[in-house]
């Protein structure tokens, strides 16, 4: 077996920058208790300006007046920890992600359908990109010393247990995860690198350290079993982003509400799922949050798709006040069955498909602006014999003779001149209960040489009424 690391050593302030509306803007992540505040993490643009972790707040602020501050929040961490073992669930059942900043998965299986490693490794980094989480990424025989190598160098890629055994003796103990203080104590006394704590009697470091040392330097070599947890998706998404500011329009929240579709999308194709139906919440401060209720009338989970559906939905919704926070809630997760396409497909590349297109104007127009004709089976009038119907419908018409493709809103005289009868009569009675209909229906050529859909009273052939033209 082959376990892949993905190391999230930013992961914190990377939570906050993906929804940031100014993630350029100097940003650093803060801790500590209220008298003390320190600088945990920072981005670029603050660090470029001097700001650098460990540094006092009031110092920091000092050097860089004007930078923006975030309180680190450890659940918050875990819980975007918990949705990237979602989308790593895509590609391995064996996911674990219950080690600090840390999501291992198994991959060894996967090289068959996902390619060599270099190729799975590339994609993997795309998408955590995309995703917008800084990492490192690395793959060893045993999860442990995958968990290792990621933390200290980026791209370590080793495929037996000797040459995981020859690498990590280079590993320096403080950059080992060992348990506890044992890092720091072994620097103490002289140890410095991982070949020198194999080197050392196994019964003097269970006395000093415990047995925990060395069952992690077992786990870790591959010398004891690595007993895991692994990760199981949970049936329902619920993602919420917090504003950093008021929002009064639409157009602000275009950027969250992406980027909760985003992330909604990458978990569904973790666990090879679709969305019919989601909420947006837009949360305000002291009323109800209002709810944006967006459906589909099949699966979806294109990230396009999602976000065009919720845009338009929300540029219809009535807001009553400014908006400090967007939550996102999907419940109702049906399978997704992609659709069928043709290996030589001829339409141009730019064309949306019918489904897309189809959702696309319900979310604009409204679910009940889009609709299909189905036909009715218990009254043969031509007038009432057609409803309105939920678009993707599937039915059986009733056998019935031709009919028009273009049939009139009500008969009209017909003025033309009938020079040729090319079908009927057909007999329509009914409607006796309201306004009766008895009529001949027959197709008929005009001097014109169109042909038409008229009737006659019954049993005659003159006083013709235009109900239809065919094309």
């Amino acid at each position: 077996m082959l376990w892949a690391c993905i190391y999230l050593p930013h992961l914190g302030i990377d939570c906050v920058l993906r929804r940031h509306p100014d993630p350029v803007a100097p940003l650093a992540l803060v801790g500590g208790n209220a008298q003390r505040r320190e600088i945990l993490s920072v981005n670029h643009a603050a660090f470029e300006q001097g700001v650098r972790p460990g540094q006092r707040l009031v110092a920091a602020q000092a050097i860089c007046p004007g930078f923006a501050t975030h309180g680190h929040d450890p659940e918050e961490d875990a819980r975007w920890q918990r949705f990237l073992a979602a989308w790593a669930y895509r590609f391995s059942s064996q996911v674990f992600a219950g080690w600090d900043r840390s999501i291992v998965l198994e991959v060894g299986r996967s090289f068959s359908i996902m390619g060599e490693w270099r190729l799975f490794q590339a994609r993997l980094r795309d998408e955590l990109t995309e995703l917008g989480f800084r990492h490192r990424i690395a793959l060893a025989p045993t999860p442990m010393g995958a968990r290792v190598l990621a933390g200290v160098q980026d791209g370590i890629g080793v495929l037996t247990l000797d040459q995981l055994r020859s690498t990590l003796a280079r590993v320096p103990v403080r950059r080992a995860c060992l348990p506890g203080d044992c890092a720091t104590r072994l620097y103490a006394m002289g140890v410095k690198h991982l070949r020198q704590v194999m080197t050392l009697p196994r019964d003097g470091l269970r006395r000093r350290f415990g047995a925990d040392l060395i069952d992690t330097l077992d786990r870790m070599h591959g010398d004891a079993p690595e007993m895991l947890e692994f990760y199981a998706p949970p049936d329902t998404f619920d993602v919420r982003i917090e504003l950093s500011y008021e929002v009064e329009n639409h157009q602000a929240l275009v950027f969250p509400v992406r980027r909760l579709t985003a992330d909604l999308a990458a978990y569904l194709a973790g666990r090879d799922g679709g969305v019919q139906h989601f909420v947006i919440e837009l949360e305000h401060e002291g009323i109800a949050a209002t709810p944006i209720e967006v459906g589909l009338l099949g699966a979806e989970r294109d990230p396009a798709t999602l976000f065009e559906l919720a845009k338009g939905c929300l540029e219809r919704a009535q807001v009553p006040k400014a908006t400090v926070g967007v939550r996102l809630v999907a419940s109702h997760l049906p399978p997704f069955i992609p659709a069928s396409r043709d290996l030589f497909d001829q339409r141009p590349a730019h064309m949306v498909p019918w489904d897309q297109l189809r959702e696309r104007l319900r979310a604009r127009l409204g679910p009940d602006a889009v609709y299909q004709v189905a036909s009715c089976d218990d009254d043969p009038r031509p007038e009432r014999s057609w409803a309105k119907a939920r678009p993707g419908r599937r039915g059986v018409a009733p056998v019935r003779p031709t009919r028009p493709v273009w049939l009139l809103n009500r008969p009209v005289p017909l003025r033309d001149r009938v020079v040729e009868i090319l079908d009927g009569p057909e007999r329509l009675e009914s409607g006796w209960w309201e306004r009766d209909a008895r009529r001949d229906y027959y197709v008929v050529r005009t001097a014109q040489g169109q042909v038409g859909w008229v009737f006659s009273p019954v049993g005659t052939q003159d006083q013709w009424m235009l109900h239809g033209w065919f094309a």
